[in-house]
């Protein structure tokens, strides 16, 4: 029998289709990550849209809401470190990291009892259990021990605080904790920097625990219940030392703070 002529147009028929195949497969492969990264527990717009609350300063968010609760918990323990610091560091980077810690978070204390004021949040008056625990440790430390638990406590500490204040920063809508983000980062990289200069940080066992804990997660902070009484500074558990101190030597050590 005599082979059957092909017919004319299959060829053209089959490679379309297989162009159209080719596009779809590539289409599906640009979609399939935005949508599985959308799609993940706590990272979605809408999670993120469910847990916001209007305010005439724009929204805010669960996120918005644990920062400025946790900013206000890092001065209730840093200062008191740092008044320790002040009176127990036997180097002058030691009390000099102490006193930048001291005037620090009393700045930022004045200004996150502010925001939390006109956006109607409640503060806490006491430090956490971690924290409580941190300051137990500084206060039956002595002599050089006490330098270098400092140093290495109080920077870990604000490693980690550091990673939120930028993502606060980066996706916060509301206009006052998008300022009081500027000054975290200010006031926590300073810290950072004059907590390294006494030269007792161990950077190894830094990352070490650095990448063996992942970001505490968003704790459950209410949403602005109307206007908040003002929960008052951070009371000091000891005095200041008398007088100032002098920073480290330029080679090591940052430049003085110049916030007010």
């Amino acid at each position: 029998m005599r082979p059957r002529p092909p017919v004319k147009g299959r060829g053209i028929f089959t490679g379309t289709w297989l162009i159209i195949l080719g596009l779809t497969a590539t289409l599906a492969a640009l979609v399939f990550p935005v949508w599985s990264y959308a799609d993940r527990s706590g990272t979605g717009v809408s999670v993120l849209a469910d847990e916001s609350v209007p305010t005439r300063f724009g929204p805010l968010s669960a996120l918005d809401r644990d920062f400025v609760t946790k900013v206000r918990l890092a001065g209730l323990w840093e200062a008191p470190a740092g008044l320790q610091a002040e009176e127990k560091g036997t180097t002058p980077a030691v009390r000099t990291a102490g006193q930048h810690l001291v005037e620090g978070h009393t700045f930022l204390d004045r200004r996150v009892r502010d925001v939390a004021d006109r956006l109607g949040l409640a503060l806490p008056n006491q430090p956490n259990d971690q924290q409580r625990q941190w300051l137990a440790e500084l206060n039956s430390a002595r002599g050089v021990d006490f330098d270098r638990e400092f140093a290495n406590i109080l920077r870990l500490a604000h490693g980690r605080v550091f990673t939120v204040v930028a993502q606060v920063r980066a996706t916060t809508q509301n206009s006052l904790v998008r300022t009081l983000a500027d000054d975290a980062n200010r006031t926590v990289l300073d810290h950072m920097k004059v907590l390294e200069a006494t030269g007792y940080v161990d950077f190894g066992a830094l990352a070490r625990n650095m990448a063996a804990t992942s970001t505490p997660p968003v704790t459950a902070s209410p949403a602005p219940p109307g206007p908040a009484a003002d929960p008052g500074p951070a009371v000091p558990v000891s005095p200041s030392a008398p007088g100032g101190y002098g920073l480290p030597p330029a080679a090591s050590s940052p430049p003085p703070s110049t916030r007010p």
